[in-house]
């Protein structure tokens, strides 16, 4: 019997998410929304390109949680985009009901789920979803670390010319301006990124990145979701497939990189059970206190929080 996973929210990242767990072949997976017929027509798609591409995944949409019941892995997607006019904290408030309610209703058919948080404003709504469902660190972090390192990789394969492949880098620190991309541990093929770009041309790929999600809004008009639903679905590979990878999530810190009860962006072990380790990476004088930042501005929006 093929495990289950369940993704809340039919929008461009949540159906991306669902196409491409699908498209893995080892679960089956549900997608929740409240817009009638909405997921029932993105399932039925998914599941008529399945000849096509060669995977049996059963594909379920619904608008209620009895399907998701039983669910291994519960993707959290819903939630509204920032408006024109509409204050960061309005943004908070909103959204913060929400994932809260998504999250209530989820865990109570899937008990025993691991909750991946994607809703934003990222780092405050897993918060949230570790307040309400009451789970274990452990068991509730947030995608968008994965995110914005492959952004990071793109721009330097780019510009060494080189595979993306053999780009290795790691980006910390919340989901936003303040993100903090590892320069130091950053390299191609094994050898250091500073051997091979010049200092100028690496800062203005560390600020694109810390901006790459409002390059795309402007190019778009709305959110990213083909990057970001791949990330997600790598998450689901390693809790699901047990792979143990080393993948920079949003977790819950209790002291790790001199921060404690916040959720930061920061290399973990993924395994069945969620998050097995929180790797601890060193960093030079300037990515410290960049993350000490980065620590301040999260515990800001944090702090508009009413649970």
């Amino acid at each position: 019997m093929r495990r289950k996973v369940t993704v809340i929210g039919a929008g461009m990242v949540g159906r991306t998410v669902a196409q491409e767990v699908a498209r893995r072949d080892y679960a089956d997976v549900v997608i929740v929304d409240i817009v009638e017929n909405l997921p029932q027509g993105i399932a039925l798609d998914i599941n008529e390109a399945g000849p096509v591409l060669g995977y049996e995944a059963n594909v379920v949409g619904s608008n209620s949680y009895e399907e998701t019941a039983g669910s291994s892995v519960v993707v959290v997607t819903a939630g509204v985009p920032r408006k024109p006019g509409m204050s960061r904290d309005d943004l908070v408030t909103t959204n913060e009901k929400i994932v809260g309610s998504v999250t209530e209703q989820a865990i109570a058919e899937s008990p025993d789920a691991i909750l991946i948080v994607v809703s934003n404003p990222l780092d405050a709504m897993c918060h949230v979803a570790k307040n309400v469902s009451g789970f274990p660190k452990e068991r509730v972090f947030g995608q968008a670390g994965i995110l914005d390192t492959a952004r990071f990789r793109t721009f330097l394969g780019w510009e060494t010319k080189s595979s993306v492949k053999d780009v290795q880098a790691l980006v910390l620190g919340g989901h936003g301006d303040q993100m903090v991309p590892v320069v130091s541990a950053t390299a191609v093929g094994g050898v250091p990124l500073r051997k091979l770009v010049s200092e100028e041309r690496i800062q203005a790929m560390v600020e694109r990145t810390a901006v790459g999600g409002g390059e795309l809004v402007k190019l778009l008009g709305t959110s990213a979701w083909y990057a970001p639903g791949a990330a997600c679905a790598q998450m689901v590979d390693s809790v699901l497939l047990d792979e143990k990878r080393v993948l920079p999530c949003t977790a819950y810190l209790e002291g790790e990189y001199g921060i404690d009860g916040l959720y930061m962006g920061v290399p973990v072990r993924l395994g069945s059970k969620g998050i097995e380790a929180i790797i601890e990476v060193d960093l030079d004088d300037s990515e410290r206190e960049a993350l000490d930042k980065s620590a301040d501005a999260v515990r800001d929006v944090v702090g508009v929080l009413t649970t």
